[in-house]
């Protein structure tokens, strides 16, 4: 069941759609070559902490830290760990922030350092699907539209879209309906209305479009282990238009020349 958010539930996820964008810009500051990516959760941690929020993905289902990481070829759900990130890695952070009994969600594939140019057109072409997407949900249209967007954008570009994880709709618990895939057909799938919030979430692959699960049951890669790129935005509807709740605008501060 789809459950539609009042103005003022909405007004309520923006303050936790802004608290998960500005952790973001406050991990990107630390991102560079020899910094671990345990390092880069506990920043996460206290920084919501100290404003209020609450980590939502320490301790879901069993979920073992405040970030998803997402080195090279992870496509989501890694663990941070003692990596310590190396000169052209990519790195996807996916993180989900409660406040105030509402949740922000939002995912940002930096760059350490100087990365391959094919990298970084993944990257690009990734992060503009998002934007792709975002455009396709319009009052009365359908989920599917969104999902055909970013599908066509990615493909007619040479990259592969990873269709066993997807995006979701959020409000008081992380994940709800609708699910939102990143490939299908338009015109099918719910309607989207005034009060739905979801969140769309390409997930790209520069090779296959196949995946596997590693052992500890939550770290997704790619099959072929070629590069995987993932941006986010949380979104509502409101008053017949979309309004994206979270932002990178505090990355792109923090990161200056050096945002995709």
């Amino acid at each position: 069941m789809i459950y539609l958010k009042t103005p003022e539930e909405i007004n309520q996820m923006r303050a936790a759609a802004d608290l998960v964008s500005r952790t973001l810009g406050e991990v990107a500051k630390w991102i560079a070559p020899g910094v671990t990516t345990l390092k880069l959760d506990t920043i996460a941690r206290e920084f919501m902490r100290d404003n209020g929020g609450r980590p939502a993905c320490l301790g879901y289902e069993g979920f073992p830290a405040t970030l998803c990481i997402e080195v090279n070829e992870t496509v989501v759900h890694g663990f941070p760990s003692n990596y310590a990130l190396r000169e052209g890695d990519i790195i996807g952070i996916d993180t989900v922030v409660e406040k105030d009994g509402f949740m922000g969600d939002s995912c940002y594939t930096f760059a350490v350092g100087d990365i391959d140019p094919k990298v970084m057109d993944l990257c690009r072409t990734t992060k503009e699907s998002l934007y792709v997407g975002i455009e396709a949900c319009r009052p009365g249209h359908r989920i599917g539209d969104i999902a055909n967007a970013v599908q066509t954008y990615c493909e007619h570009r040479g990259y592969s879209v990873v269709r066993e994880m997807c995006g979701h709709g959020i409000g008081r618990d992380m994940h709800e309906a609708p699910e939102v895939p990143n490939y299908g057909r338009r015109g099918i799938g719910p309607v989207i209305r005034n009060g739905m919030c979801i969140c769309i979430e390409p997930m790209i692959n520069m090779g296959s479009r196949n995946i596997v699960i590693e052992r500890d049951g939550w770290t997704c890669r790619t099959k072929d282990r070629k590069p995987s790129a993932h941006y986010e935005h949380t979104l509502a509807i409101v008053d017949d238009h979309v309004e994206i709740l979270t932002t990178f605008d505090y990355i792109e501060e923090a990161l200056k020349d050096r945002f995709i």
